[in-house]
């Protein structure tokens, strides 16, 4: 990880990821659509909005050496399926489609520079769903499958693909939220000591770990379980 790549570097995870490149001794580009917000000592900033095909081209003509893309940027609008579906495309677009756009952009990049490692941050909620989250809940379920396969057509070249799933991290974007919230530096180092030694998928609490553990029950257990917590 001598060169790296982060998508919405100026807050939550996507800072802590680029603060701990840095000391980690990486160098970084640090992507955002205003790039005057990103206030990490050390990194290169550059307007990137993942889902503009343009500045995703960009990107990766300007940052030619990168052999560490990490996929942090996402939304969640808190949209329904059945409710607004521009809120629904809203999340596709970024969670999916720009998330595949950028793997799509720079798999060459990482190809000349050896192979590299692409780290695509999704969620507990890849595996389950959950009120008020059911765009974003089908988003990172899309995310998380989208690894599985990028694992495969990336593998002939030489390219990690790392999935990353957490419950609540201490973010802006779930301030409102109550319940336990994981230390986003902590989040940050796991997920690279995870990429250091080769993990292909990182679940980062016990929250994460329980959910995936309940992908082998019958749902309905799962569910009655969580609906009467």
């Amino acid at each position: 990880m001598t060169t790296a790549l982060v998508t919405g570097a100026n807050r939550g995870l996507g800072r802590h990821f680029a603060a701990e490149l840095v000391a980690r001794g990486a160098t970084v580009y640090a992507g955002a659509r205003r790039p005057e917000a990103i206030d990490v000592p050390g990194v290169r900033p550059i307007a990137l909005d993942i889902t503009d095909p343009d500045a995703v081209a960009a990107a990766a003509a300007l940052a030619g050496d990168v052999d560490l893309l990490v996929n942090n940027a996402g939304i969640s609008t808190g949209a329904q399926l059945l409710g607004d579906l521009e809120g629904v495309r809203a999340e596709l677009d970024v969670n999916f489609w720009g998330t595949l756009a950028m793997v799509r952009a720079f798999a060459p990049v990482l190809a000349a520079n050896g192979g590299g490692t692409v780290v695509n941050i999704a969620s507990a909620l890849s595996w389950f769903a959950a009120p008020g989250a059911g765009a974003y809940a089908v988003s990172k379920a899309a995310n998380w499958n989208m690894s599985n396969a990028l694992r495969l057509e990336l593998a002939e070249q030489g390219t990690q693909v790392t999935s990353v799933h957490l419950g609540l991290a201490d973010t802006d974007m779930v301030r409102a939220l109550q319940g336990p919230k994981t230390d986003p530096a902590v989040v940050v180092r796991r997920t690279l000591d995870a990429v250091e030694a080769g993990d292909l998928e990182v679940v980062v609490d016990e929250w994460s770990a329980t959910v995936k553990a309940s992908l082998a029950e019958d749902p309905r257990t799962f569910y009655a379980r969580y609906l009467a917590a």
